[in-house]
């Protein structure tokens, strides 16, 4: 089952408040932050993730080399939250943090929510440390000035993007080899496909469940309207889901639900997604939207012989218009209140070296550097090299700034596509079911 790598916003979680946030330290680096004799002491907070602790020593061994000034104090838990919270509220911040949002602590998003984030837009423009190229020069282009690095969504990064997973459509390549089909450029194309397909029984389209549909629309939003529209209709703004742009993308959702697998509802559940999955390994359907832990997730399971996982973004509308793919990210960011920024700076430009980004890929942690691809091999240098084939990145997620009562958008956006594809919700019925939820959430953050 996908695992939530924290990307939507939860601004309005009422969660942990931690008193002192704002006081206590160097608010400003002035002092150079703590020291340890001769050495400057960086303190750096990492989670502890699938990829493991080791790669953060030797993270710390490797910028410790590089910078025989610096004393790198590492702080690395699977329960990270737990560990920093004391001595924050104690007013003794971590210099460097590496904790996502969406984790049920909610301590990122009450850093967030309470704007203890430092404003990192100048570590962009930083060389890198040891390199000529400048860190912006070297990500690839979309991951930052997004709602998932700027919350407050005012040009500013606050947020540096680390450990990114991308999403798209994944399908059998040998069933397109074999029948001599091209994968689609564009959604005429798409609907081309699934034309050809239907004669020979074979189903266009399927989803593990309504949930993953949300990087697959979040895309879509993004081929209608480019990232500007796409962070329009994620702040609710008045109009966006409503727009030409949002009725072309509910529009093609529903074409959509007409070539998708009869079973899919039945199936789209916590229990049975893996049947939907299981579609695509038997060739009983063409598409389906996934992430890249897919393949690992169903690695016992039967396939159809020559079997061989294909990935591609989502089409463009217009021959030679913009193709996306949405990813997930971790992100690492620095309290208002750390005593050392400077050199925390610098260390965030860091984990953008080709040095650090080697010693993260041998853990299996991806970062969003261009030409990383090339060091991959397998199923992984297919699915990460999807954004230097001419993808798009697309990023972020709906901004839950309040809470309003009777309202769940993701519920409204997405659980309701079940109802479209059984027949059960017609596109306009859901489109204006949207655009209600969006409005009442509008109205609610205009209050405040």
């Amino acid at each position: 089952m996908k695992k939530a790598l924290g990307i939507t916003l939860a601004l309005g979680l009422s969660g942990l408040l931690l008193a002192g946030c704002g006081s206590g330290g160097s608010t400003d680096g002035s002092n150079g932050g703590n020291t340890d004799g001769d050495k400057k002491v960086l303190k750096v907070a990492a989670l502890e993730s699938a990829y493991g602790a080791d790669m953060w020593d030797k993270i710390k061994d490797a910028y410790e080399k590089d910078n025989p000034d610096v004393k790198v104090e590492l702080t690395v838990d699977k329960k990270l939250e737990d560990v920093i919270s004391p001595n924050m509220k104690a007013g003794n911040y971590p210099d460097v943090i590496l904790l996502a949002t969406g984790r049920e602590a909610g301590l990122t998003e009450t850093f967030i929510k309470d704007k203890n984030l430092e404003d990192l837009t100048d570590v962009f423009d930083m060389k890198v440390p040891g390199e000529d190229k400048t860190v912006k020069d070297k990500l690839i282009p979309g991951f930052i000035d997004t709602l998932a690095t700027n919350p407050y969504n005012n040009k500013k990064t606050y947020m540096a993007p680390m450990f990114y997973s991308p999403t798209g459509l994944f399908y059998d390549a040998n069933l397109l080899k074999t029948k001599g089909w091209e994968v689609p450029k564009t959604w005429d194309e798409m609907w081309d496909l699934g034309e050809k397909a239907k004669k020979e029984g074979i189903t266009l389209f399927t989803y593990p469940t309504a949930g993953y549909l949300d990087s697959f629309m979040y895309s879509l939003l993004s081929v209608t309207g480019g990232p500007e529209f796409f962070n329009d209709a994620m702040t609710y703004q008045k109009g966006a889901w409503s727009s030409k742009e949002a009725t072309e993308a509910f529009d093609t959702v529903g074409k959509l639900a007409k070539y998708t697998a009869t079973t899919t509802v039945a199936n789209a559940n916590d229990n049975d997604f893996t049947k939907n999955q299981q579609l695509i390994l038997d060739d009983k359907a063409i598409f389906m939207p996934n992430g890249t832990w897919v393949p690992g997730e169903m690695k016992d399971a039967p396939r159809a012989d020559g079997f061989e996982w294909g990935m591609t973004a989502l089409p463009a509308f217009e021959s030679g218009g913009d193709s996306y793919s949405y990813t997930f990210f971790e992100q690492m960011w620095m309290p208002t209140g750390a005593a050392n920024k400077e050199e925390g700076k610098k260390f965030i430009a860091y984990m953008y070296s080709d040095k650090a980004a080697d010693i993260f890929k041998d853990a299996g942690a991806i970062q969003p550097i261009q030409g990383m691809s090339e060091k991959l091999d397998g199923e992984n240098k297919l699915f990460y090299s999807i954004y230097d084939n001419g993808a798009k990145a697309v990023m972020g997620g709906l901004e839950n700034t309040v809470t309003v009562e009777g309202v769940n958008m993701r519920d409204t956006l997405f659980s309701a596509v079940d109802s479209v594809v059984s027949g059960d919700k017609t596109v306009k019925d859901w489109q204006d079911s949207v655009v209600t939820a969006a409005d009442k959430i509008r109205e609610a953050a205009d209050k405040q």
